[in-house]
């Protein structure tokens, strides 16, 4: 039979805190069984499944995605590196989409001063043509104004 872990091993070997484990186990990413005194314990096999929801999260995937990701793999068993090279694919696009927009980011960073009032007339990153201007003066942006 497997050995489990307790909640607070689970973390320590993780390397997650016991409020992450649950948090973890809440939004259904990771699960547990439950001992006749009600306690959490957790199949080693939890600790690679929580691994690729830590390196998917550090790739800054939502956590919906990691869930739908993670519902085509079968309980009970530890993900493997084919799981995770078929996993991962799925998020090539995203992440390589959000390299270009940070890179458009960084190309037109020079032209913006930082001053927070986003509704400068040469302002391209958040405010092409200052079209915010047309809602006040002030950050109309940061203001949660919507402008389209």
């Amino acid at each position: 039979m497997e050995t489990t872990l307790s909640i607070g091993d689970f973390a320590a070997r993780s390397g997650v805190s016991v409020s992450a484990v649950r948090f973890y186990e809440q939004n259904g990413l990771i699960s547990s069984t439950r001992t006749s005194g009600n306690q959490r314990r957790y199949a080693r096999t939890e600790l690679r499944r929580l691994a690729v929801v830590r390196a998917a999260r550090q790739l800054g995937i939502p956590l919906a995605d990691i869930q739908t990701a993670l519902a085509t793999l079968p309980d009970g068993r530890a993900p493997t590196r084919r799981d995770w090279t078929r996993l991962s694919r799925r998020w090539r696009a995203t992440i390589d989409q959000r390299i270009a927009d940070l890179q458009s980011l960084k190309d037109r960073l020079d032209g913006c001063i930082g001053c927070g009032c986003l509704s400068l007339r040469r302002c391209a990153l958040y405010n092409a043509q200052d079209v915010a201007a047309e809602f006040g003066a002030g950050p109309r942006l940061l203001l949660g104004t919507e402008v389209q």
